[in-house]
């Protein structure tokens, strides 16, 4: 499966494509594919289609703009004479209108040459499949909105000016094609915000056209109490017959009139530009009609936004009030209480409430290992035991390996809870205690636990663990990760000489001298158990031959049920003095502070001495040291 992604990768389109098209952003399975394209064939996912894909919609917004602007304050009869007289390319815009008309008709051309994607999600590149497909979708809007009816009725007549403004608006058809397009920005709210805005202004400057257009007509009435007379005689320019160029400028009537629709729509409605004729009143219904609708799909949506912006805010409040609904009812005491809060802010904070195992229920098993082993990736790179590992092997143990989050003062692990996972730091620190004596501090890439190789049944641990500051922590379970490596027996050998485990948490009792729990805390360094126990035995024997050269075999019998007895007493007192020095000290991997010393040059309380001292060494010489008393 590697090797085959490996390879579609070619295939994939760019980013740049990806980023400007308007269709939809996810990748679907057909752009993994290298289709086989006739020549002069455009992919519809192309880069120079996506680029094409904006041009014609700046244009399309050009056209909404324009278009009803044009057909009702300037093809005015004088307007419309004087460009007979100078010829169509004597007004800059209608030279600007044909250059858009020639845009249109080239991306009808354009896509006659177009792939597109048929039911079965793949793509269809054969020029006559192509052209039947267009021709039964979107090429009668695309044809309408291109034609320029202006210039093909060009010196037709003279009572073309009605009809060349309703013929132009044909091009508003567009909009229908973007208004799909840009369903894809539905999902984020600033988007949805920013377009319902505009949708808003657009819709005002549409019904300020017709609104000028309705008291155009009503001026060439017989009566004169239209909006547009009121206007001119507001601000001092009324209107006279015999001046074709009288009244208010057609700055003033195109800002009165856009005022008069922002006002209706919203529902404000000062009163100093009022409808006076019948058809006004009836325009100024259905702009009324129009703006409550309007008004409460912008509300709507809004409030959906802000909801959506605040819906995590709403979920942590929501869990927060269970948790605190479960400490009242079961009545947790303040401690236990104050850390369950604790742990659950921290767990909040960490993954903004997301249940990552709920979350991956709904996708298939190869899926959810491919994201296991991206949330694990750090873990299995720095780890020098998953080197070794097949992609398999990874993709299996990711899947088992739990992420768990500890803010400071949370305890990991009890003195005497049994060891049944093996745990990875990510990040923070943690300290081992043992009677409430720090023994060990363990950082970033340290690993605790026991190792699970050498025993068959779990462990109970020694020690406390705690975390020092916010920790994350891979956890794997025991069962778990024996489980993989049953499956990957050529894994294991090498997965077991080179995990390295910092401490070992479990609680040990050897058998005739060795030594007991209390072995384990003092040997903290990166060393297995076992080590350490067959290096005891070791010593031991050397230390009986010693012993026997002094005392016969008669002798040391007794000795040895009382000094099995003592053992443990004797040690005790051991840990008692190196845990008072280390209470002065901060405690290292490989420093240990000295002990009371009776020699001449005794050691400063809390000085570290240059040499590591060996536990095994001090309880050996605590063992000899008794063997005169008894005897």
């Amino acid at each position: 499966m590697y090797s085959v992604s490996m390879g579609l990768r070619d295939s994939v389109p760019s980013v740049e494509s990806q980023v400007l098209s308007l269709s939809d952003d996810v990748l679907p399975e057909y752009k993994l594919q290298a289709p086989r394209i006739h020549k002069w064939t455009i992919l519809h996912y192309s880069p120079f289609k996506a680029v094409w894909d904006w041009v014609i919609l700046l244009l399309v917004i050009y056209t909404a703009i324009f278009t009803p602007y044009s057909a009702a304050f300037l093809l005015s009869d004088e307007e419309e004479a004087a460009r007979q007289r100078c010829g169509y390319s004597c007004s800059p815009l209608n030279v600007v209108d044909l250059i858009v008309d020639i845009m249109f008709v080239i991306d009808i051309v354009i896509n006659f040459r177009t792939t597109y994607v048929n039911t079965n999600d793949e793509v269809v590149s054969q020029p006559g499949r192509i052209a039947v497909h267009y021709f039964k979708g979107w090429f009668l809007i695309d044809l309408v909105a291109a034609i320029p009816f202006d210039l093909l009725i060009y010196r037709s007549g003279e009572e073309t000016t009605t009809l060349i403004g309703l013929l132009k608006t044909a091009r508003l058809l567009r909009l229908v094609r973007v208004a799909r397009k840009l369903d894809r920005y539905s999902e984020y709210g600033a988007a949805v915000l920013f377009l319902l805005m505009c949708t808003f202004a657009l819709i005002a400057h549409w019904l300020a056209c017709i609104w000028y257009a309705i008291g155009n007509v009503e001026r060439s009435g017989l009566s004169r109490i239209g909006w547009l007379d009121s206007l001119g005689e507001q601000l001092g320019k009324p209107y006279n017959e015999t001046i074709p160029s009288s009244g208010p400028t057609i700055k003033d009537k195109y800002v009165t009139a856009l005022y008069f629709t922002f006002s209706s729509l919203t529902s404000v409605g000062f009163g100093n530009v009022s409808p006076n004729t019948n058809s006004e009143k009836i325009f100024s219904i259905c702009v009324m009609l129009i703006g409550a609708l309007m008004y409460a799909s912008i509300f709507g949506n809004v409030s959906a936004i802000i909801q959506r912006l605040y819906s995590g805010t709403a979920r942590y409040h929501t869990q927060m009030l269970r948790v605190r609904e479960f400490i009242r009812f079961h009545q947790i005491p303040n401690p236990l209480r104050q850390r369950l809060e604790e742990y659950f802010q921290h767990a909040w904070s960490y993954t903004n409430g997301i249940d990552m195992n709920a979350v991956l229920k709904g996708f298939p098993e190869c899926l959810q290992a491919d994201i296991c082993l991206h949330l694990n990736r750090t873990l299995l790179q720095n780890c020098k035991a998953f080197k070794g590992s097949t992609k398999g092997c990874l993709r299996a143990l990711a899947m088992k390996f739990k992420t768990t989050h500890a803010p400071p003062g949370d305890t990991l692990v009890h003195a005497g809870d049994v060891i049944s996972a093996l745990y990875f730091i990510s990040r923070g620190s943690i300290e081992i205690l043992r009677r409430d004596v720090v023994v060990a501090i363990l950082g970033k890439n340290d690993i605790f636990g026991e190792p699970i190789n050498m025993y068959t049944r779990p462990g109970k641990s020694c020690a406390d663990v705690r975390a020092l500051t916010y920790c994350d922590l891979h956890k794997i379970q025991r069962e778990d990760i024996l489980e993989v490596l049953e499956m990957y027996p050529e894994f294991s050998d090498y997965f077991w000489s080179n995990l390295e485990i910092t401490f070992s948490l479990r609680e040990t009792t050897t058998i005739s001298g060795s030594v007991n729990s209390e072995e384990s805390g003092k040997a903290y360094m990166k060393h297995h158990m076992n080590r350490s126990t067959l290096s005891f035995h070791r010593n031991e024997k050397d230390n009986t031959v010693k012993t026997d050269s002094k005392l016969n075999r008669t002798t040391l019998q007794p000795l040895r049920s009382s000094l099995e007895s003592r053992m443990s007493t004797d040690i005790g007192a051991i840990m008692q003095v190196l845990q008072r020095q280390m209470a002065l000290v901060p405690p290292a991997y490989s420093v240990v502070t000295s002990p009371p010393d009776s020699s001449p040059n005794p050691h400063k309380l809390g000085q570290k001495l240059v040499q590591p001292v060996n536990p095994l060494e001090m309880e050996r010489s605590a063992i000899h040291s008794q063997v005169p008393l008894n005897h």
